[in-house]
């Protein structure tokens, strides 16, 4: 049997207990207190950890910290909804229809993200395009082509469903498409394994 270490120790004792104080979670463990304050000042930097909140003792003295998981280890179930509603909404034979849908969920993303103003100078459209992407997790540059500019995600914000609905690019370029009012062709996907490519590309005509 594999032994826990002292910080998973404690993380199975917060999600036990929800929350607790430093002196609580070193009675539990038998741990000292510059022990426990180690470890908890670690898992709060590294965000496996957060404060809860604060509780006075009685008498004068300092408020004490209550510390709990933090809701990035708690885990949520947005990628399994999200996935199953695209399927409910995508659940059609007919490529038109699902491009239809595909067109409509663009155009309320392009409306979150905000148009650009189609006389704006070509250029500043496209730091102004990158800008307004990387504010949504894209991590997104642009470059000069060729054939035209090219817009690369460094990043997919929707890498946990993006294997179940690669239909999913094809939304972005749809969106890519309100935005720059031309169109949009994707030249490569990311690819999570090893030497694979590592942006999404998108050339815009």
């Amino acid at each position: 049997m594999t032994k826990m270490t002292a910080r998973q120790k404690i993380l199975e004792h917060l999600k036990k207990r929800q929350s607790a104080t430093a002196s609580h979670i070193g009675r539990a463990l038998n741990m000292s207190a510059a022990n426990i304050r180690h470890h908890l000042s670690i898992l709060l930097s590294d965000g496996r950890i957060e404060l809860y909140g604060e509780t006075r003792k009685i008498g004068r003295g300092r408020p004490v910290k209550v510390y709990k998981l933090s809701e990035k280890i708690l885990g949520d179930n947005l990628a399994f909804l999200s996935s199953s509603l695209l399927s409910e909404m995508l659940n059609t034979p007919s490529s038109t229809k699902q491009q239809e849908v595909l067109r409509k969920i663009s155009k309320r993303l392009t409306d979150q993200i905000g148009t650009i103003d189609p006389n704006t100078q070509s250029t500043k459209r496209l730091a102004n395009l990158v800008e307004k992407l990387n504010g949504h997790h894209y991590q997104a540059r642009w470059e000069a082509g060729a054939e035209g500019p090219r817009i690369l995600f460094g990043h997919c914000p929707y890498a946990t469903i993006i294997e179940q609905h690669p239909e999913l690019c094809q939304m972005d370029g749809f969106m890519l498409e309100r935005e720059i009012g031309g169109q949009a062709r994707q030249l490569a996907k990311i690819d999570q394994k090893p030497g694979g490519n590592t942006h999404c590309i998108f050339l815009l005509r």
